[in-house]
């Protein structure tokens, strides 16, 4: 079989997205390839495939059991031979997946890293033809991603002490330059094909708020997304209780999920989520690789994670079927110094490394701390930071984010910006001593706390300098000079505001600063929706939603794992009378279609015979229709085989843009 061939029989697609096919074709060829592709982009078809074509074994690590159990499970439901091994495994399933692989019965298997170097499953290894090594989520190979796994250094332990070298293949959804040619560094990639297919999210609108009750914002927020299925992303455990027994208490329906408990608990959370028993998740960073879910149409973050690949990756679990969905950041100065605390706390605590790396991390980390409080304060466009960060030349407005989508006003905040650098340095002339930029804003502002009079603040030339400027306005505009470089945060427990280079620029020569500035208002937010060829009909697409759900509960699976709501709404469109025709829907391969077609089938089969006897049009009268034309049927001819009038049919043709 070539590789379309493969594609729609195994999984149901009629072609190739971006990147896939030249990434397949490589590997086909013997060739290493890194894959930088975005969280949706279909980086599983691009080993998966390849793997049902060459001969033996093809060996995917992955970092999570959740995520090897999740895609082992929709594997066989499209009817390929695949099995996991890692330390969920009773001992006789484990001796028994040996056997089974051995004896020649899967094509695939997923193995923890820490597995690898075992003298079982080296001997195995060696005895049986491991055609590809693939290594997903491959950023945790190196030190300088946000997520790096010491035993991920395993993989060239393991390549190093096979008796042959397989093709290698190696893919991660966020990784910068530097991580890039770590990952290719580090696993000994040789000379790789790489493709980096661009990082963004069309679907994707991003919004950034800075409320004053963080939990009244996330609730109003909740509330007018009701129905919709969210994750919100909290820093701490702490906060994920809080938030998820208030989500309830307020009659949402919601689970939690952090390393704090059980793993029982955890995994019943998890199922209530991916089964659509709950329709929100409350959860630390703990939550969420590898979980493919389609569906998801929000993600809210509580907290300002403390990186931007943590947060485009987290972010990016919303919107994976191509829908439109929103990610909303919900921004305050206490996020940075909590991320500080568990930048620090994870430092200290990482025996695996030597000091020496322990501190160029801490370091590195830090440094992606500030780009994240950038993004979360600039005003100009998100999605232009976001794949700058990325190393890409994006326009400077997307017109679908809330910075591009507010109202804003080009201020001169040159005079501002004059009146805090000289409170700066009188702060500093004063005792030797720098302030933070809660204290700096307060000191401007002409706070009357007894701390400022105490240490003489008020004594300044420059205290109450701003009293007639609002408080967040002025913590806005220092945020904007630390972004241009015109001051400075020091690291540390206590960070503090100092000069840089630039700072005595903004005084003595004269240079003009200005800033974009929100006019006080929320943004309208405008989603890019997809425009169909008609509507779907929302009654069917919820009797197949309720249809799948049984299936899925009968089955013991994510209702995403029988068909994704894509699938469903493809089927609303295409409204398949019979095994020929369901085959066509997107998502829809072989084994799906003897195991679950005929149910589908005669739903869309009976709506379609009654939208006809109604006399309705509906998207696979449209498709008919169109073919009928281009293919020369003349309006009369129409007519008659639809048993329509003329008119009727000219009016629809115009609607199908066919006719003037």
């Amino acid at each position: 079989m070539d590789k379309i061939s493969v594609l729609k029989q195994y999984f149901g697609h009629d072609g190739f997205r971006k990147g896939q096919s030249d990434l397949i074709d490589n590997i086909l060829n013997g060739r290493d390839v890194l894959g930088i592709m975005p969280t949706g982009a279909g980086k599983s078809i691009c080993y998966q495939v390849p793997a049902l074509m060459m001969e033996g074994i093809t060996i995917v690590i992955s970092p999570l059991i959740s995520l090897m159990k999740d895609q082992v499970i929709a594997l066989v439901k499209s009817g390929v031979p695949a099995a996991y091994i890692n330390s969920s495994l009773s001992y006789p399933q484990y001796v028994e997946v040996f056997r089974r692989a051995n004896a020649g019965a899967y094509k695939i298997i997923y193995v923890a890293p820490e597995r690898l170097v075992t003298e079982e499953f080296i001997s195995f290894a060696e005895s049986k033809k491991i055609s590809m090594l693939t290594i997903d989520e491959a950023h945790c190979v190196s030190q300088w991603g946000q997520d790096f796994r010491p035993s991920y250094l395993k993989i060239t332990e393991f390549i190093s002490k096979l008796s042959y070298r397989p093709v290698v293949s190696a893919f991660t959804a966020t990784a910068t330059a530097e991580v890039k040619a770590d990952i290719a560094s580090i696993l000994g990639l040789n000379e790789p094909y790489t493709v980096t297919t661009g990082f963004d999210r069309e679907n994707l609108y991003f919004e950034v708020r800075r409320p004053n009750k963080k939990l009244d914002e996330l609730i109003e927020i909740l509330e007018e997304n009701r129905e919709k299925c969210c994750i919100v992303y909290c820093a701490t455990r702490k906060n994920v209780d809080l938030v998820c027994d208030e989500l309830n208490d307020r009659g949402f329906s919601a689970a939690k999920y952090h390393a704090g408990l059980t793993d029982e608990v955890r995994q019943a959370a998890q199922e209530d989520f991916l089964y659509d028993r709950r329709n929100i998740m409350v959860a630390t960073n703990a939550f969420g690789m590898g979980i493919d879910k389609s569906n998801v149409s929000l993600v809210v973050h509580y907290n300002m994670p403390k990186d931007p690949e943590s947060y485009y990756q987290e972010a990016g679990r919303a919107g994976r079927d191509g829908e439109p969905a929103s990610c909303i950041l919900l921004y305050s100065g206490q996020d940075v110094v909590t991320n500080k605390f568990i930048i620090e706390k994870s430092s200290e605590e990482n025996e695996e490394l030597t000091y020496e790396m322990r501190e160029a991390l801490r370091k590195k980390d830090m440094e992606r701390l500030k780009e994240m409080t950038f993004y979360s304060t600039t005003s100009d466009c998100l999605r232009s930071f976001i794949l700058k960060y990325f190393g890409e030349k994006p326009s400077n407005f997307c017109g679908h984010c809330s910075n591009c989508c507010t109202n804003f006003e080009t201020a001169d905040i040159t005079v501002e910006a004059q009146k805090i650098v000289s409170c700066v340095y009188r702060v500093y002339n004063m005792n030797g001593r720098m302030v933070g930029k809660a204290l700096l804003s307060d000191i401007l502002h002409g706070s009357q706390a007894e701390k400022i009079k105490n240490m003489g603040y008020d004594k300044l030339t420059t205290y109450g300098i701003m009293s007639d400027v609002p408080m967040h306005k002025i913590r806005t505009i220092i945020d904007f000079l630390i972004e241009k470089g015109y001051l400075a945060v020091t690291d540390g427990e206590y960070p503090v505001i100092s000069a840089t280079e630039s700072t005595a620029a903004v005084i003595k020569s004269g240079v003009k600063l200005e800033m974009k500035l929100p006019k006080e208002k929320k943004p309208v937010i405008k989603v890019k929706e997809k425009a169909p060829d008609r509507p779907v009909d929302q009654d069917l697409l919820a009797q197949l939603k309720e249809l799948r759900r049984k299936i899925a509960e009968r089955e013991k699976v994510p209702a995403y794992i029988i068909f994704t709501d894509a699938s469903l709404r493809d089927m609303c469109k295409r409204l398949p009378e019979d095994e020929g025709e369901f085959l066509s829907v997107s998502g829809v391969g072989r084994k799906k279609c003897d195991l679950y077609g005929a149910d589908f089938i005669a739903l869309t089969k009976a709506y379609a015979e009654k939208a006809a006897q109604g006399g309705q049009w509906t998207g696979k009268l449209d498709v008919k229709l169109k073919e009928d034309y281009h293919n020369g049927l003349s309006v009369k001819a129409m007519s008659r085989k639809y048993d329509r009038p003329v008119d009727e049919i000219r009016l629809h043709l115009r609607e199908l843009k066919l006719m003037k």
